[in-house]
């Protein structure tokens, strides 16, 4: 069904792997366009609670934006390029009902720490290597990476990322908050797993309506206080709020999914 990506489904949870090893796992337009698909079909699916983004190998989660696409690009042709990678990909993670994790296997730079950042949750392992090194090739980061990378670690820090073009070695992105957590190569999926298992638990309605609240404390002109205050009332008119008090109030642990 796809060229560039693998999808496969276990147990509640959605497997995406960036499949072109050997690029690196670099996105070009078909690959972004193919996560697009594969995303929005596993948050169309009921029995998906979480999807674990990684990419192919050992060697990198993704390496890059596959610059051999875009090199001879017009001005009019790297803002459509940007346009559509945002809206399409990056955008779209973000807010994505479904919470998505980022597995970081190996390298994850330029628009591959781009997506990394645009998930929900990251975990990367102990040999990953981040950082936008868009500056010395003579452009800046166009898929969002110098909105999310202040967020994430402060103005000065994302500064300095930016404008050396340096990378970050794991221990280093877990100090400065740009993930989650570090493991080792071999037990990166199994503590993805781990923290995707812990989220199926709970009630899907109540993880899409933080997702909204959460993200809005971040958009210009939106106040994230009125988007939590109508989130958090909505929940009270649901079938899964009452699963949830129900089963708190019997001692019991809560069905989400029966």
């Amino acid at each position: 069904m796809y060229q560039f990506i693998l999808a496969e489904s276990k147990e509640h949870i959605g497997y995406l792997t960036i499949h072109r090893p050997n690029q690196l796992n670099a996105l070009n337009k078909d690959t972004i366009a193919e996560l697009h698909h594969a995303l929005n079909a596993f948050n169309q699916d009921p029995q998906i609670a979480v999807i674990i983004l990684t990419g192919a190998g050992d060697k990198a989660f993704v390496a890059g934006a596959d610059i051999k696409e875009f090199a001879d690009f017009t001005i009019a042709q790297g803002g459509e390029l940007a346009v559509t990678g945002q809206t399409s990909l990056f955008d779209f993670i973000e807010n994505l009902a479904t919470p998505v994790i980022a597995a970081v296997n190996g390298f994850a730079l330029g628009g591959g720490l781009e997506l990394a950042m645009a998930a929900h949750i990251r975990v990367a392992s102990s040999n990953a290597r981040m950082g936008l090194p868009e500056v010395s090739l003579g452009v800046i980061p166009g898929y969002g990476g110098t909105q999310r990378l202040p967020q994430l670690v402060g103005k000065g820090k994302a500064n300095e990322i930016i404008f050396t073009a340096g990378m970050l070695k794991a221990d280093e992105a877990l100090q400065w908050g740009l993930v989650n957590h570090v493991v080792e190569q071999a037990d990166l999926m199994a503590k993805c797993e781990e923290i995707a298992q812990k989220i199926c638990a709970n009630s899907p309605m109540a993880i899409s309506a933080a997702i909204r609240s959460v993200n809005a404390g971040f958009k210009d002109g939106v106040n994230g206080y009125e988007t939590e205050i109508e989130a958090f009332a909505q929940c009270f008119g649901t079938k899964e709020f009452i699963v949830g008090t129900t089963a708190f109030l019997e001692k019991r642990k809560a069905n989400f999914r029966g």
